[in-house]
């Protein structure tokens, strides 16, 4: 089993939107079995609310099904138990590695799956933008990328 946790700063938009994105797509082809996917927070902000409206919508809009769920924050521990830390960006990554005591063997940025033009770009942040699209757009990419990246291992 592959053991995911997607991290933004509030995990209410971002992160919420991957777990579920990729939750989707681990069920359509036919490897949901293979997959613990969860979601988390580098701040204490959010911790206990529902997703951002506008991550609802846009699920709903493409037809994806939001996985329930409440902000939680990073903790130690969570990097000894997941395979993968994904974090949507920069900051998140700085904050990622302080909370895992400085190790990050297992800390990614989600858009340094895909290459090319968007390599190491961060994950649009509808917080600040409200461009819920944008962000939809960019983590496609980045979670196409990550399961090519999953194939290419022979982790699937």
């Amino acid at each position: 089993m592959i053991k995911i946790l997607f991290i933004c700063h509030g995990n209410i938009c971002r992160s919420t939107m991957a777990q579920s994105m990729f939750a989707y797509m681990a069920e359509k082809n036919h490897r949901k079995d293979d997959f613990e996917i969860e979601s988390a927070a580098t701040s204490r902000e959010e911790i206990g609310n529902t997703p951002h409206y506008g991550t609802v919508q846009k699920l709903r809009e493409v037809g994806i099904p939001l996985v329930p769920h409440r902000a939680v924050q990073m903790t130690n521990e969570d990097y000894d138990y997941y395979d993968y830390l994904i974090g949507m960006d920069t900051a998140n990554i700085r904050n990622m590695q302080r909370i895992a005591g400085g190790r990050d063997h297992k800390i990614y940025k989600l858009l340094d799956f895909v290459s090319g033009i968007g390599r190491g770009r961060d994950v649009a942040d509808p917080w600040y933008t409200g461009n819920f699209d944008a962000t939809y757009a960019d983590l496609t990419k980045g979670l196409d990328a990550f399961w090519k990246y999953l194939q290419a291992e022979g982790l699937l």
